[in-house]
């Protein structure tokens, strides 16, 4: 009788499996596996879960199904901050497979009222062209306690960025964190395991604060602060002992602030750090500013955090016909330069950074005014490691100056990105063929760092939708994108406008006045469609569809009496290579023809989603309506 082995890869929500699923957002997460090695003939009639709470005592529940992909949680919802272990068997006719592993799965703070912290800011430190803060607690954990620490949790998040430590060691291995979002819609927390870091005694937390998306430079029009102009943080440090006492630092007024190595940061123009700079214990109890922060946008992660996801070192040293040395990494790749430098203390080492060369010399003219330079005063004293934290660079050469004896060895690219899991692979015989295929990869990596941008070198590097729209089917056959597309799409669905029009850009810093363009607003209901169709999420749809429904109904607004979407600004066939440089949207296709075509299209999507969902009165609606523009714009031609 057909057999199958024990399922594997048990993931929660859109969790990466094999490691513990800690801070949900969702008080009910969905279970996804599949069954590895079946023999021919198998199909999988039923599946149990059995979950395992605080009690001991497990409860498992048999459904009936065929499906491995997103399954509802079979138990009562978590609350927050509860820890279960979760494990699943499946049946094929009469017979049970063996347990898969157990997965563990973690509650977040699913409530406001969870939070007994505040956002704190420095009142006199950190300003827009200032050193950036370190904010610092402390909590002092009894030494005579009958018992261990059993576990502790920090929940932090920041107007900015932040990297916290805990009595000198970092927290964590995620880099820009916490990530680019809507943030006066949703603001990420994240959930660090911190048990091994913490002891009986005092517990020093420091959190370094940088400017990051919040308040650095963003978008091409230059502006700074477009979110805020104070950093801030929200930390709660929450350790249990076996005595069943719980000790919480929570960020307040009690914490104090003080001024880091790091002179300015940036995202597009880069980091200065000066080294000689350590801890001045003057400034040590400079108090900080209780400020308000509204605790009902703070959302878990749905996907993956930014990492750094490779090293390359270096592979050629060249001199530049100026007598520059600039240094190539092979790669064209996102990240930061990592060198290995010895000097005397107040010597200056400079790193510029470009994709390309230009006559021999660092082609920085396709950066515009980014000016993608780290730049560090030397300690002295013996060999010291200089990398940034709070910028990134696009890249393949950097411009190394400062250093009078450079080698390869010295120096190495720390590659970042949001650490997707690869799923997809393509060979040929035809070498071109493979490599175009690894640039596509490339992009993939370089552009999709916690949002999917366009660029990652210029002063833009924007989520523009009409890019992600049309390329998320390949991403989506490349990596598995489905929690980090879905945590885009709800910052869509939150800037969409109230007539349905869909931003240019999301998160939205261009802040256009209703803009409506085929194809850059049909990202709303094209990668909605797609995450369902690769990854099986349903639930998606249903959260997407008010939003699928709005773009749709915004274009049939537009649409004339036969129809047809006519006239008006569209982007058209962007970047046609026969349109003028200056003028990229004069392409050969007509731009009426192409915004009638995303009118059908996304009708169609929409009528296919709300079937998905048994929605049926929705579905014949948007149905017919794409019949319509389809019969209407064949009449027209």
């Amino acid at each position: 009788m057909p057999r199958a082995a024990a399922p594997v890869s048990l993931r929660i929500e859109h969790r990466a499996a094999g490691s513990p699923a800690l801070g949900l957002g969702v008080a009910s997460p969905r279970l996804s596996w599949f069954v590895p090695d079946a023999d021919p003939g198998y199909a999988q009639s039923a599946y149990e879960v059995e979950v395992t709470r605080s009690t001991g005592t497990p409860e498992t529940v048999e459904v009936a199904s065929a499906e491995q992909a997103l399954v509802p949680w079979p138990v009562a919802p978590l609350a927050s901050r509860e820890q279960v272990s979760v494990r699943v068997r499946v049946r094929g006719d009469d017979q049970w497979s063996g347990w898969s592993e157990p997965a563990v799965a973690e509650a977040g703070l699913l409530s406001a009222q969870d939070w007994s912290a505040t956002f704190v800011s420095p009142r006199t430190l950190g300003g827009l062209q200032m050193p950036a803060p370190i904010l610092s607690g402390a909590i002092t954990i009894p030494a005579d306690l009958p018992g261990d620490i059993v576990r502790a949790r920090l929940y932090a998040t920041a107007h900015g960025l932040y990297v916290a430590e805990l009595n000198g060691r970092r927290v964590g291995d995620e880099q820009l964190a916490p990530g680019w979002t809507s943030y006066h819609h949703r603001l990420r927390y994240q959930t660090h395991d911190v048990t091994d870091l913490v002891r009986p005694g005092e517990n020093v937390l420091e959190v370094l604060l940088g400017n990051g998306w919040y308040r650095g430079r963003l978008g091409f029009h230059g502006g700074r602060g477009l979110y805020g102009d104070r950093l801030a943080l929200l930390a709660q440090l929450e350790v249990a002992t076996s005595d069943g006492t719980v000790h919480v630092l929570a960020t307040d007024g009690s914490w104090t602030a003080r001024e880091s190595a790091i002179l300015s940061d940036d995202l597009y123009d880069g980091q200065r750090t000066d080294l000689r700079r350590t801890a001045d214990p003057a400034q040590a109890g400079q108090p900080v500013e209780q400020v308000p922060g509204d605790l009902s946008r703070l959302v878990a992660p749905d996907g993956p955090p930014v990492r750094e996801t490779d090293v390359l070192p270096a592979v050629e040293i060249l001199t530049s016909p100026t007598g520059a040395t600039i240094v190539d990494f092979g790669q064209n790749l996102v990240g930061w330069v990592r060198l290995r430098a010895r000097g005397s203390a107040g010597d200056e080492v400079v790193v510029r950074h470009a994709e390309v060369l230009e006559h021999g010399e660092l082609g920085v003219r396709p950066l515009r005014t980014a000016q993608a330079t780290d730049s560090y005063l030397l300690a002295g004293g013996g060999e010291e490691v200089l990398e940034p934290t709070f910028t990134f660079h696009g890249f393949r050469y950097a411009e190394v100056t400062g250093v009078a004896d450079l080698h390869l060895e010295d120096l190495d690219a720390v590659v970042l990105g949001s650490d997707l899991e690869r799923t997809g692979w393509f060979s040929s015989s035809h070498p071109l063929l493979n490599q175009l295929h690894e640039n596509v990869v490339w992009g993939t990596r370089g552009n999709f760092l916690d949002v999917p941008t366009d660029c990652p070198q210029r002063d833009e590097r924007l989520g523009w939708t009409g890019d992600i729209q049309v390329f998320s089917p390949s991403a989506s056959f490349l990596f598995d994108t489905s929690g980090f597309l879905r945590s885009w799409l709800a910052d869509l669905a939150a800037e969409q406008q109230e007539d349905g029009s869909v931003p240019f850009v999301i998160p939205d810093v261009l802040h256009g006045d209703s803009p409506a363009a085929a194809a850059w607003g049909d990202a709303a209901t094209i990668v909605p469609w797609v995450v369902y169709q690769r990854f099986g999420d349903a639930d998606l749809l249903r959260r997407q569809l008010p939003s699928m429904r709005g773009w749709v109904d915004r274009m049939a607004s537009a649409a004339d009496d036969r129809g047809l979407w006519v006239g008006g600004f569209q982007f058209g066939d962007w970047l046609d290579p026969t349109a003028p440089p200056d003028q990229p949207f004069l392409a050969k296709a007509d731009p009426d023809v192409v915004a009638t075509a995303h009118l059908a299209r996304s009708a169609q999507v929409v009528a296919d989603a709300a079937a998905v969902l048994g929605d049926e009165a929705t579905a014949a609606r948007y149905g017919d309506l794409a019949a319509r523009a389809t019969v209407r714009a064949e009449r027209a031609r």
